[in-house]
Parts: C-alpha cells; structure tokens; sequence
C-alpha cells in the first residue's frame, strides 16, 4: 500500500520500481542466500527445533524455496551468470533429496518445484555461456546424480508438479544436435562411469582391513550400483541408439551398472549388433527377475523371446 501512494504521488519513482523488478536479481545476493538456505535445510533445520531458523520460518520454507528457486533462474538471464548457475545447483541438489529436510509427504509438490524444468534452464544456460566443452564436463556427473527413474516427486497418483516433470534423458536429448555432440557426451558419460567405477572397485586383496570393509559394505554399494542402472536406464537406451559398435558395447558392459536392467541394457546393445539370439537370452533371464516389467515384456516380443505368463 505505501508503494501504492508513494508511486502515484511520485511517478518518477513508481517507473523506476517497475524497472528494477523487471531486472534480473543480483546473482551474488541470490547464491549467497540459496547457499544459507541449503545448508540449513540439509542439517535439518527446518525440522526439528533449530534457533537458527525461526518457527514462523520453518513452517513458510515452502515460500523460501520457491522464492530462491525463481530468482536463482531469473538470474541466470544476467550478465555473469556463473554464481546463478551454482545457485540452481544447489536449490535443484536440495530438491533431489527435499524428503529428509523438510516436514511434509511431497516437498516438491509443495513448493511447486519442477525440478526437470530447473535444469533444463540451467543446462541451456551453460551450453549458450560456456560452451559445448565445458556444458559436458559439468552436465554428465549432474545427470548421473539428479536422474530418477520415477521421477522427484514423492506423493502418490498425478499433481501439478508431477505432470511436468519429464526424465532428463528427454531434456538433454533434446540438446544434443548433431552425431558429433552425441559422441562427445557419451565419451564424457563413459569416462564418468570409469570413474565411478573404479572408486566401487574392490581394494587388493594383500590389504585385508580394507577389503574386509569393503566386503561389510556390499550389500549398500550393490543397492547403490542397482539403482544408478535404473535411475540411467532411460538414457543409455537413448545413447545407445547414437553410438557405434565399439562404445555401445563398452556402455552396454560397463562395471558401473549391474542387476536386471543391466541385462536389459545388454540385451538392447546385442539386438543392435544384430545378435538376436543373444537379445532373446538376456532378456529371458531378466524377465526371471522381473516378471512384471512392461517394457522388459515389449522387448522380449519384439526380439521374439519366450515371454513367460
């Protein structure tokens, strides 16, 4: 209301209001804030009882969130976008695990926050500012740690947010334009999972704490392994249709995935090469363990494998 009085006994100054709200925020302001808000909810501030954050804050986060999720994309139009571009990093890392920082069956969804739509803007900002180079060494690890294979959103049955949300293999898909920026991705993307692959590894067995360790911990790493495979499952079949003999096989292989949908992957590498028999195997013993899977189902009949009732 005072804006209200003051913009109409002072036109001069009710034009310059309409100018500075249609400018982009101060990325710094934004990345300091987004920093500040992340790092409070991912110690749990904003769930159990921290002088930190206020009473009234904790239960209005919703507003906070979609606030710094908004100017952090609107920052990302200024003329330095970098600290813009690590402002959406954050608020899109925090959405990716928002179940355990704040109070409420579906954070996304209360805070209508698409996290798709996020990093499609983020990754098109990149890409446009920085380059090809420098978008693939930043875009494949945010792709193996933010992918889901059914989605961000917890809550059950459609929502708003829910209904916008599309994998980011058809987001960065989209992206890639010619058979050259396929092939620099995937080199990048298989280089990425060497990597991962390679911290999982067993340690040598002449160091036998380690490896002891490491064998208590199987069952977590296996787990992990299995649903990076799916969370990636939509995307490597995509990538697998852009690549040559010699990298789909490496990907179709690779250390870094296991479980049933690794089988399938093969199972569609294999159908590529033209190895049909190969393709009905695989996918017969994933069907053992999956018998409910559609798509595993859909395959099998294409590749005329015994589909099992």
């Amino acid at each position: 209301m005072r804006e209200r009085i003051e913009g109409e006994l002072d036109p001069p100054e009710r034009e310059r209001r309409k100018k500075a709200a249609a400018e982009p925020p101060d990325p710094e302001q934004v990345l300091a804030e987004a920093s500040g808000f992340a790092e409070l909810a991912e110690s749990g501030a904003y769930i159990a009882g921290d002088r930190r954050v206020s009473r009234s804050e904790r239960t209005k986060w919703r507003v906070t969130f979609r606030r710094l999720a908004t100017e952090a994309q609107s920052a990302l139009h200024a003329a330095d976008s970098g600290p813009a571009e690590r402002a959406m990093e954050l608020m899109i890392d925090l959405a990716c695990h928002a179940q355990g920082c704040f109070r409420s069956e579906d954070p996304l969804e209360a805070a209508r926050f698409a996290v798709s739509q996020a990093v499609s803007a983020l990754w098109e900002t990149v890409l446009d500012s920085r380059g090809f180079a420098e978008f693939t060494a930043r875009a494949v690890p945010q792709l193996v740690r933010w992918e889901r294979e059914y989605g961000w959103s917890e809550g059950l049955g459609a929502g708003e947010v829910r209904e916008q949300e599309r994998p980011l293999a058809e987001v960065l898909a989209a992206m890639l334009d010619t058979p050259d920026m396929w092939r620099g991705f995937a080199d990048a993307y298989l280089a990425e999972l060497d990597r991962i692959a390679a911290a999982e590894a067993p340690p040598p067995k002449n160091n036998r704490k380690i490896r002891r360790d490491w064998a208590d911990s199987f069952l977590d790493r296996d787990y992990t392994k299995r649903r990076r495979t799916g969370n990636l499952g939509r995307w490597n079949s995509l990538m697998l249709e852009h690549l040559d003999t010699g990298r789909a096989q490496r990907l179709a292989g690779h250390a870094a995935f296991s479980g049933p949908e690794a089988d399938f992957l093969k199972a569609q590498a294999a159908r590529l090469r033209g190895d049909l028999d190969e393709a009905r195997t695989l996918i017969t013993e994933g069907l053992k363990h999956l018998p409910g899977s559609t798509e595993f189902a859909a395959f099998a009949e294409e590749v005329g494998a015994e589909v099992p009732s």
